[in-house]
């Protein structure tokens, strides 16, 4: 395993099939930058919109007090206003990390 590079990542290098491999994970051992631990969404809390799988966040086009308008299939519960935003552009997120507060 290497040490953590800027954006909070690790490449681990392991042999799967007797094949050699190489990944890039996020450093949660360490508490780097990029694998902040975060809130997780509340299961059946319609003003909550949680992550549905883990990934990298590529752009937010919303800020708090205007009016939710999604962009890709992540769905909330019911119409709102933004509360609080908690995620930013390169951000990495785990599934059900809470990504907007309504």
């Amino acid at each position: 395993m290497t040490a953590t590079d800027d954006k909070g990542m690790v490449t681990v290098f392991f042999e799967l099939n007797g094949q050699p491999r190489r990944i890039k994970v996020p450093d949660r051992a360490h508490g780097a930058s990029g694998s902040a631990i975060r809130r997780k969404a509340e299961a059946g809390n319609a003003a909550h919109v949680g992550a549905p799988m883990p990934g990298v966040i590529s752009t937010v086009f919303i800020v708090h007090g205007q009016a939710i308008k999604m962009e890709t299939a992540l769905h909330a519960e019911k119409d709102g206003t933004i509360a609080e935003v908690l995620v930013r552009a390169g951000d990495q997120i785990d599934a059900k990390d809470l990504l907007v507060h309504l």
